[in-house]
């Protein structure tokens, strides 16, 4: 019985030893935890610096010609007359159409009757006021007649003179779309003509770049998308205001060095960051807020966390716009262990060539 009681007190003399040194241990263990928040996070750095900004941006465009009217009668009347050589050279002044004007010249073949009458009567009333044979009232009368039909002549050769459709411009003629004898309108659309041997680019562009498109500067156009086909296009003129429902501008630009149809669909591509510098940094080391975004800078040998601007992305590069300064150090690893005013250790400066598709913070 004793043995067995001895024994008992052995085990339970044992066991409160295990416990005694697994509690040191476990308070061991546990300072060294706490200890170890106050060590250096070790990271490594970025020193900032300005490099030139890649912003290409690309853009739908639509061939115009460089000039376009649609032909249409000034009066109404029947067709008598159509010269128009579908998809053929038409030279300015051309004379395409005419509309019945048999109407408009016997009025006017009167009214020229009528002045040659009325000329002669002046002639003769002005021999009678020279020797007090009339008084100058019946003269001025007469007179008025005379200078009224004139008028008259006048304004029916205008209308005779719409009756004749020319073309306004040297270009190629369209399709035709009335044929000889129809009965035409204002409305009535002959045909068209375009002026193709130079042709222009109408594009849209978010306002914000409205700055990288000067007027007399070039841009890069692809005319062609299988077969890669480019060319290069001036810059005419660009409209003044935005768009207010889109907030685009509209872009004209003169398409040279390549060949388009009018109302094809190209790509127009503006480098907007040309003769542009800025602060780059990985995306990967940007601290997303609810108001700002945040990098981590070494200050004294802290972490210290500031808001920034960001502009342009490339792939996994963000431009800074605000908040770096040249030479500072920006933390591109273990970002996830700094803490405000936390103690860094900085391992090693890298390159931004070290750090492009990188997606680790450590």
């Amino acid at each position: 019985m004793q043995d067995i009681f001895k024994k008992l007190s052995f085990l339970v003399y044992a066991a409160m030893v295990v416990a005694i040194v697994a509690s040191c241990k476990g308070k061991s263990k546990e300072g060294q935890n706490k200890a170890k928040p106050n060590q250096p996070v070790i990271v490594d750095v970025l020193i900032a610096e300005k490099e030139s900004i890649n912003n290409l941006i690309e853009a739908n465009g639509t061939v115009i010609p460089n000039e376009y009217v649609e032909l249409r009668p000034e009066v109404s009347g029947r067709l008598i007359y159509l010269n128009l050589p579908e998809g053929k050279m038409i030279s300015k002044g051309t004379v395409i159409a005419r509309v019945n004007d048999a109407d408009l010249l016997a009025q006017m073949a009167r009214s020229k009757v009528q002045m040659d009458l009325a000329q002669k009567t002046v002639d003769r009333f002005k021999q009678l006021l020279d020797v007090n044979g009339l008084n100058q009232a019946d003269y001025d009368v007469a007179l008025n007649q005379v200078n009224t039909l004139k008028a008259d002549i006048v304004y029916t050769q205008t209308l005779v003179d719409k009756t004749v459709v020319r073309a306004p411009f040297s270009g190629v003629a369209g399709l035709r779309q009335v044929s000889p004898g129809a009965y035409v309108t204002p409305a009535t659309i002959i045909s068209s003509l375009q002026q193709v041997d130079e042709v222009k680019i109408d594009f849209t562009l978010p306002e914000m770049y409205g700055n990288s498109i000067k007027t007399g500067s070039l841009v890069d156009v692809e005319v062609d998308a299988v077969t890669k086909e480019k060319g290069r296009a001036l810059i005419l003129a660009t409209e003044p205001g935005a768009n207010t429902n889109t907030r685009n501008l509209q872009v004209r630009a003169l398409l040279k060095g390549a060949k388009a149809n009018p109302g094809a669909f190209v790509k127009v591509y503006i480098d907007a960051g040309k003769n542009r510098s800025s602060i780059k940094v990985p995306a990967n080391c940007i601290i997303p807020d609810d108001r700002n975004n945040q990098v981590i800078l070494v200050k004294a040998g802290k972490a210290s966390f500031v808001n920034i601007q960001t502009g342009v992305r490339e792939a996994n590069i963000v431009e800074v716009t605000k908040g770096i300064e040249v030479g500072d150090s920006i933390v591109v690893t273990g970002v996830l262990f700094a803490r405000p005013n936390g103690e860094l250790n900085v391992r090693s400066v890298k390159k931004m060539s070290e750090l492009i598709g990188s997606d680790k913070t450590e």
